[in-house]
């Protein structure tokens, strides 16, 4: 999965000093919204793990099988999912001559791959429908500067010059749906603002996804807009609607990024990741589908990532660096979290 952090680098002085200015105002708009506002991603100190069974690499052979590289062109790849049958993987790669991630759609059983996105833009987040021949993903390609963009990311490129990582929080991103040759393509979301992070619910009648559109439809303080510059994912909440765009409810109202949420089995549950407000770690969180009963599962002061329920539903999967700040492992839950993780 590709990592959209807000918490790769400790955050700026700038937004660690705004934090303090910007957090209680900003749970004060959530709590005219929402009678009991949300919790904080929160967790003490960080500490070398004590010696614990659970981590043991013995698991490995046990819980991991037949493990191939299923991608191998392009510069890299990521952001990987599998429909509902296990016949299709529809995933995000940069392939020569695009500096931007496309979407591509891959039958498992001929090899058979074809890009669904437009070429234009950013892309990322994408997602199978579980029913129809139709493909989910957030795009920046109806922004009217995105050649300019992918042009100036080109020659960025070929100066030479040396950049982090970072993610692109770019207002341009919406969500769109297409047939899996990518035609008729539809705009869901079409306000200002970063709409990705997908998914669908598992009779498709839902589509569950993460925003910052709020933070773009109101009038912001002083403070607030200079965070929104720091650090647009700090305003990331998650939302559900209906698959056609319609009916848009906002679920989460916690000062710092909430996204990639997905859905359990039944539709009954989600779970995503929550930073906390300043950006340095995340901590995975589930709730009821209408974002009610949410429930922190992991509390390490690092960064927990790319959670997904089990089809058993009686585990949680999702990658951590507890054991080391640039050693990404998978660990396993249970979905109430009463157990110690095991890796």
């Amino acid at each position: 999965m590709i990592m959209k952090p807000a918490a790769k680098e400790k955050p700026s002085i700038l937004k660690s000093a705004l934090l303090g200015l910007a957090v209680g105002g900003f749970a004060i708009s959530a709590q005219a919204q929402q009678p009991e506002p949300d919790g904080y991603a929160g967790a003490t100190a960080w500490e070398p793990p004590a010696e614990n069974t659970n981590f043991e690499t013995t698991y490995e052979s046990q819980l991991l099988k037949n493990s191939y590289q299923l991608v191998t062109d392009g510069a890299r790849s990521g952001e990987g999912y599998f429909s509902a049958d296990g016949g299709r993987f529809v995933y995000q790669a940069e392939m020569p001559g695009n500096p931007f991630y496309q979407i591509y759609l891959m039958d498992l059983a001929s090899g058979d791959t074809n890009m669904v996105s437009t070429g234009i833009g950013l892309t990322t987040c994408s997602w199978i429908h579980p029913t129809l021949d139709r493909v989910m993903y957030a795009s920046t390609h109806e922004d009217p500067n995105a050649l300019t963009k992918q042009a100036e990311e080109i020659a960025i490129r070929e100066s030479g010059e040396d950049r982090p990582y970072g993610w692109d929080y770019d207002p341009y991103y919406d969500i769109y749906v297409a047939d899996s040759d990518g035609g008729n393509l539809v705009n869901l979301t079409n306000v200002m603002g970063y709409d990705a992070e997908g998914s669908y619910s598992p009779d498709g009648s839902k589509i569950l996804f993460a925003s910052n559109r709020e933070a773009y439809t109101r009038s912001l303080s002083k403070a607030e807009q200079a965070l929104l510059d720091d650090d647009a994912s700090y305003f990331m909440d998650l939302y559900v609607m209906n698959a056609d765009g319609s009916n848009v409810q906002q679920l989460t109202f916690s000062p710092g990024y909430d996204g990639g949420p997905f859905y359990n089995k039944e539709g009954t549950k989600i779970l995503w990741r929550r930073f906390n407000p300043d950006g340095n770690s995340a901590e995975i969180w589930t709730a009821d589908s209408d974002g009610s009963n949410q429930r922190q599962l992991t509390a390490n002061a690092m960064v927990n990532w790319g959670p997904y329920f089990h089809p058993s539903g009686d585990y949680i999967i999702y990658s951590s660096n507890l054991l080391g700040h640039a050693n990404f492992e998978l660990f396993m839950i249970d979905p109430e979290g009463l157990n110690d993780p095991v890796r």
